[in-house]
């Protein structure tokens, strides 16, 4: 194993490296939570499609595919269906709009005032999709060292928190990228071929597995119904993906690039089934589906190639982790704490001080960062807690953003309504159905949907002068520069 160790500490002592490099870059508030929005095609697909396959896309694909043969694609292709839909309908308009978190926007849309309880919404969500992230270090680690489950997730959680904290959007980008490429190689140009050769080719898995592993809905019906409003809705409204939308040079590379980080999301889907499903040929009994990606490749994949492989699982889990950290931090800060002393400076606007600014966000992703890893060594069920974090961004924050973005009759009662109705519903129904159900979040979206036309119907239409400024924003005029930011130069 001395070849596969050596691979993963290279790997890790870059990331820390690039992280002290990106706190070079980062000198403004600008550069530390949005890489100076320069973003090129090549780098923003890159880093959009790091940071949307994280853990969950790689570890419980395969174990989906090892559970339901090629229809276990269908979580991961519905997170990819989200980033197209995204991409082509919706980034241009978020990336004009020259703001730095979701409820930034919400204020700019509605006039104010909704943008402190949609942060405490979107902050709750990004914290658990951190913590869960960070929990998937204890797999990785035991799998490569035989590590306690806890010093597994301090010691990946920390080179997370490290190279985040050091050097902001900039640190995290630069190892996205990395992480990109080591999770194209290491998943598909090298496990993809090597699960498959070794199950002994598609027939041998047609003739050895049941004839539902092969049909593309046989995980069923309601289950692809749930991943669309979970996963595919959740991919337009989260402050993860949003944030890196804010990265992009211009409103063409968010949508052109990506488009192609959507595209990648459904090969690299489909590509987590097939490496199930010949892991199932495999090792037909094994425990948990979960465990199928490290067993096979612990087993199967020679040497150095395991800890290329297994480095590609970790830069999946780090990709998200420090993506959900960030975003957690920036809605911390921006939305709650600067409200909440009653200091927050007109939405959009960048003048504030950029020493200050960068010095507070490193301190709250240093804060957020700690609080993540001691929340994921008291909580065991990740499912659980994920479950939750979805269920309250896509009720309590879909109808409110989609219908400011789409409507021009909402108001921001109704956004509030919208918010506090879909929020506090999916709870309760979530304490009546119980947390895995599915119809939490059905109900929770329709009366949150309910609530908000409703009410937006029922009061005074939104200012003119706020709607004027909004399209304003929307056409990428009225944003001003923040200051000692450098030009939008391309970075490819």
């Amino acid at each position: 194993m001395a070849v596969d160790y050596t691979v993963i500490v290279v790997y890790l002592a870059g990331m820390l490296a690039m992280g002290w490099w990106g706190m070079r870059r980062a000198k403004s508030k600008s550069e530390f939570l949005v890489a100076g929005r320069r973003l090129g095609p090549m780098m923003y697909s890159g880093t959009m499609a790091a940071i949307v396959l994280g853990g969950a896309s790689t570890i419980g694909g395969v174990g989906l595919g090892y559970q339901y043969g090629l229809s276990g694609a269908w979580m991961v292709f519905t997170i990819g269906l989200g980033l197209l839909a995204l991409s082509v309908f919706f980034s241009a308009r978020i990336a004009r709009l020259k703001v730095y978190t979701v409820s930034e926007m919400l204020d700019l849309r509605y006039g104010g005032r909704s943008g402190l309880i949609s942060g405490i919404v979107m902050w709750a969500y990004t914290l658990m999709l951190a913590v869960t992230s960070t929990i998937a270090y204890a797999t990785i680690f035991d799998v490569l060292f035989d590590m306690n489950r806890t010093i597994a997730i301090i010691l990946g959680g920390s080179i997370v928190v490290a190279y985040s904290t050091l050097g902001g959007m900039w640190s995290i980008t630069l190892t996205d990228m990395v992480q990109f490429v080591v999770k194209t190689i290491g998943v598909l140009l090298l496990l993809l071929p090597i699960a498959v050769i070794k199950a002994g080719g598609f027939s041998e898995m047609k003739a050895k597995l049941p004839t539902e592993y092969f049909d593309p809905l046989g995980i069923g019906g309601e289950t692809i119904f749930t991943y669309v409003l979970i996963y595919t809705f959740g991919m337009l409204i989260g402050q993860d993906i949003w944030q890196r939308v804010f990265t992009a040079r211009s409103d063409k590379v968010a949508r052109v690039g990506g488009t192609v980080a959507g595209t990648y999301c459904l090969v690299y889907a489909v590509a987590g089934a097939v490496i199930g499903t010949a892991a199932k040929v495999m090792y037909p009994k094994l425990p948990s589906a979960d465990a199928a990606f490290a067993t096979i490749v612990k087993d199967e994949l020679p040497i150095g190639v395991r800890g290329l492989v297994l480095a590609a699982a970790l830069a999946a889990v780090m990709s998200t982790s420090s993506g959900a950290l960030i975003a957690c931090a920036t809605v911390a800060n921006n939305d709650i704490w600067s409200r909440l002393r009653g200091a927050i400076k007109p939405s959009g606007g960048d003048k504030d001080e950029a020493h200050d600014e960068v010095k507070g966000n490193r301190l709250f992703i240093l804060i957020m960062g700690v609080a993540v890893i001691c929340i994921a060594i008291a909580l065991n069920n990740v499912v659980e807690a994920l479950t939750v974090a979805y269920n309250l961004l896509v009720a309590g924050l879909l109808v409110p953003i989609l219908g400011g973005l789409l409507w021009k009759r909402g108001t921001v009662a109704g956004a509030l309504a919208a918010v506090s109705v879909g929020g506090l519903s999916v709870i309760g129904l979530m304490w009546g159905y119980g947390i895995l159900a599915n119809e939490p979040v059905y109900y929770g979206l329709l009366l949150s949907l309910a609530a908000y036309v409703i009410v937006s119907l029922a009061t005074k239409p939104t200012d003119a002068a706020v709607l004027a400024a909004w399209r304003e924003r929307l056409a990428g005029r009225g944003a001003e520069a923040e200051p000692g930011a450098e030009p939008a130069t391309a970075t490819q």
